[in-house]
């Protein structure tokens, strides 16, 4: 499956944050389902709402990466 690329930088991998800041590498796939990178890491306590490019500064909806839209 193909995974979605930031709509500013065009790199495929963001990161998520959870409660007490710590932060999840992951992507988005086809189907705007938040994946992470290693298998074994859960996404259990991350707001999946949020995504974060590591390449720039885009953040925004996983949903966003289809319209390109994005905010800074």
């Amino acid at each position: 499956m193909r995974n979605l690329p930031c709509p500013q930088c065009d790199i495929h991998r963001f990161h998520v944050k959870n409660r007490e800041g710590k932060f999840l590498v992951v992507t988005v796939n086809e189907n705007y389902e938040v994946v992470a990178v290693h298998a074994e890491e859960l996404l259990d306590g991350y707001d999946l709402s949020i995504i974060y490019c590591l390449g720039c500064s885009w953040q925004g909806s996983p949903q966003s990466l289809r319209a390109g839209r994005h905010r800074h």
